[in-house]
């Protein structure tokens, strides 16, 4: 085989590699999506004071990050053991299950 030959097979196999890898997220984001649907987790909206009516005290609460201008406003996070919460100044944004995948296995080194 010559190097053009061997050239072409290394661009097919990484083409193909690059095809089935965002398959494969997309399923796993696809999969996350509608297992927390099927969940009682915090609504957009709820104040810091709703969500630990309703669900208890947090496990862990984070550091505040942001605040430094009026487009950067500050972000809290708080950690239960099935989900994060993550609020804009004090009302919810979004809620999501604290999974194994991505950055969420060790939040405490994020603070």
């Amino acid at each position: 085989m010559n190097k053009f030959g061997i050239s072409l097979s290394m661009v097919v196999l990484l083409a193909a590699a690059a095809v089935s890898t965002p398959v494969r997220a997309d399923n796993l984001l696809v999969n996350r999506v509608q297992q927390e649907q099927g969940m009682d987790l915090p609504t957009r909206g709820m104040s810091m004071d709703q969500v630990e009516k309703k669900y208890g005290a947090p496990q862990r609460k984070l550091s505040p990050r942001g605040g430094d201008s009026a487009k950067h406003p500050t972000i809290n996070r708080w950690d239960y053991s099935n989900f994060i919460v993550y609020f804009e100044k004090s009302h919810v944004i979004h809620a999501v299950l604290n999974t194994p995948a991505g950055n969420n296995t060790n939040p405490a080194s994020v603070n």
